[in-house]
């Protein structure tokens, strides 16, 4: 995987992010528990922050050629769509087991990171 897309998925998931936090502080906001609102915001939060480490891959891919960094991308990526996915699908679904999902993502969230680092280290 090259930076474009590595940047260009950055891009997408942080558009949704926007559109998708803005669509809970007005749509949802009357609609959802006041925990289940907090959930959904942790859910966009976290998928903000990780859309902009996928932009931070997409710089690193265009200096270091590493696989680690590919690695790190797709875990980026792996964790966006479990760890906010589980999120979003406990509150829409009212399902709350999804939320035993959710650390799985957040592992992922650590084993990018972990990866980005070794990559910076290695090169």
């Amino acid at each position: 995987m090259n930076w474009t897309f590595w940047t260009a998925m950055g891009s997408f998931f942080a558009a949704l992010g926007v559109g998708l936090g803005a669509f809970g502080a007005h749509a949802l906001k009357t609609r959802l528990s006041p925990e289940d609102l907090t959930i959904f915001e942790v859910g966009v939060r976290y998928q903000m922050y990780h859309a902009l480490a996928l932009l931070f891959v997409g710089f690193l891919a265009s200096k270091i050629d590493s696989t680690m960094i590919t690695f790190a991308g797709w875990s980026f990526v792996l964790g966006i769509l479990v760890f906010s996915g589980s999120l979003y699908t406990l509150v829409f679904t009212g399902v709350r087991t999804w939320g035993a999902v959710t650390p799985i993502g957040g592992l992922a969230f650590i084993v990018a990171w972990l990866l980005v680092g070794a990559a910076v280290i290695k090169s």
